[in-house]
C-alpha cells in the first residue's frame, strides 16, 4: 500500500482531546486536535474513530457483543455503550441510576466507562445518518485481530511487549509506522498507544474506504435517531 491514494482519518481519545493519523500513502501525520469538529474538518474521505457512535436505548449493543466474541482473552477491551438516556447524565452516580432504568438486566457504569461520556457526546451532537457515510465507529484491538489473521492479541497494549506487537502488525500490513520515541507531544496529553490505537484506525480506515472492512454486526441495528450501530474493522 504505498502508492498515494485520497486520504483517511483515524482517530482515538486522549487526555488532551483526539488524536488523529492522517494517511494517504507511503507517509502519514499524527496531529492533535482539541474538539471533533476540528477532527470533522480534515481534509480526509473517510474518517475512522475509536469511540461508539449511535446510542442505544438500553445499555449495551450487538455491536460490542459480537466484538468480544472475537477477541477472546483481549475482550475486556470492549466497553458498554451507555443508554442514551445516561449518556445525558451530569456525574457518574446519576448515570448510574439512569443506567439502571434502562438496561436489562440492570446494570450500573463503571467509571472507566462513564470517563468516556463527554467524547461520545460530543460526537453524538454532531453525527447524522447522512455523516455517518464519511464518520464510522471502529475498535482498534477489532481492527489488530483482522490484521493478526483473526487471532485476538497476546500482550495488553500498555506493555512494552504489547507494543511491539501492535507496531509490528501494522508494518506487515503496509502501514507507514512511527518512532514513537520521536513524538512532540507530552505523554500526560498524548499516550504512546493513543497514537498506535489511531495508527490502527487509519488502517481500517483504509479497509473501509476500499470496501474490504468486516462489520460487527454485520446488518447494523439502527437507533432511533437512524444512526446506525456497528464497529467496523
Amino acid at each position: 500500500m504505498s502508492e498515494f491514494f485520497p486520504a483517511v482519518l483515524g482517530v482515538d481519545g486522549c487526555r488532551a482531546g483526539w488524536l488523529s493519523v492522517l494517511w494517504s500513502g507511503p507517509g502519514a501525520e499524527v496531529k492533535l486536535h482539541h474538539q471533533f469538529t476540528d477532527v470533522l474538518a480534515e481534509l480526509a474521505a473517510i474518517i475512522a474513530v475509536d469511540m461508539p457512535i449511535g446510542l442505544p436505548d438500553q445499555n449495551g449493543r450487538k455491536a460490542e457483543a459480537e466484538a468480544r466474541k472475537v477477541l477472546g482473552r483481549r475482550s475486556s477491551s470492549v466497553f458498554s455503550t451507555p443508554s442514551e438516556a445516561a449518556v445525558q447524565a451530569k456525574d457518574w452516580e446519576t448515570a448510574c441510576l439512569i443506567n439502571l432504568q434502562h438496561s436489562n438486566p440492570p446494570r450500573k457504569l463503571s467509571k472507566q466507562s462513564f470517563g468516556l461520556v463527554p467524547k461520545i457526546r460530543e460526537i453524538d451532537v454532531l453525527i447524522s445518518p447522512l455523516l455517518q457515510r464519511k464518520v464510522h465507529e471502529v475498535h482498534p484491538e477489532v481492527s489488530f485481530y483482522h490484521m493478526n489473521e483473526r487471532q485476538p492479541l497476546q500482550f495488553n497494549k500498555k506493555t512494552k511487549e504489547g507494543e511491539n506487537e501492535r507496531q509490528n502488525l501494522l508494518k506487515c500490513a503496509g502501514f507507514p509506522i512511527f518512532d514513537l520515541s520521536l513524538q512532540i507531544y507530552r505523554r500526560k496529553l498524548v499516550a504512546r498507544d493513543d497514537i498506535v490505537d489511531a495508527c490502527a484506525c487509519a488502517w481500517t480506515a483504509r479497509r473501509i474506504q476500499l470496501k474490504l472492512a468486516q462489520s460487527y454486526p454485520f446488518k447494523p441495528e439502527v437507533n432511533g435517531r437512524g444512526l446506525q450501530m456497528q464497529i467496523k474493522a
